[in-house]
């Protein structure tokens, strides 16, 4: 409850608060690309339950099957020049606010995953599922720059799922081991020196 209470007041502050900035790079991402402002994709959330993650769009507007779900690094031609920062400074995950308003994220909690990965989750790593997916958890922390590490990979999908998920899902499953509201509060801060 308490921690519920604490997503909720601070999602409103800083949609409240931020609101300036999601002005500026809605119109910003407006007149630089076509396309809607928002990227909306299904993720898997608590209980395997299905929603809609809410992103300011940073790539160039194709459909969904002519496009891979992992980003080929940096370099990836479907970002656009805009795209490049808002991902560099993670302001196109600041539309996620409202996702943890509504109560389907919370601030802190292990990153949700579209359901074709959930898939090849073995029954321990299912657990992450018993939690609220968050914003940020101990695996973005340390794959803050994963891009940098699919840059010049030839499969990224095959690279992902072998070597970058497995090492994220036992940050996440650590987390869980871990939990509690002094934990969240030290991720939320070491996540705010990481992006400044």
């Amino acid at each position: 409850m308490i921690k519920r209470i604490f997503d909720f007041t601070m999602s409103f502050l800083g949609i409240l608060i931020l609101s300036p900035v999601f002005l500026l790079f809605s119109f910003l991402i407006k007149i630089t690309s076509k396309g809607p402002v928002f990227f909306l994709q299904n993720r898997v959330g608590l209980n395997g339950k299905v929603f809609k993650i809410i992103k300011f769009r940073s790539m160039r507007h194709e459909p969904l099957k002519k496009s891979s779900l992992i980003t080929q690094g940096s370099d990836d031609m479907r970002i656009t020049r805009l795209g490049k920062f808002l991902r560099k400074t993670k302001i196109d995950e600041l539309p996620q606010l409202f996702n943890v308003l509504s109560g389907k994220m919370s601030l802190v909690g292990p990153r949700p995953e579209v359901e074709k990965y959930v898939k090849l989750y073995d029954r321990v790593q299912k657990k992450v599922l018993s939690v609220k997916p968050g914003i940020t958890d101990l695996a973005s922390l340390e794959f803050r720059n994963e891009e940098e590490l699919l840059k010049g990979v030839q499969n990224t999908e095959k690279y992902y799922i072998e070597n970058i998920m497995p090492k994220k899902l036992t940050l996440n499953l650590e987390y869980i081991s871990r939990r509690s509201f002094f934990f969240d509060l030290k991720i939320i801060l070491k996540t705010v020196l990481k992006i400044i």
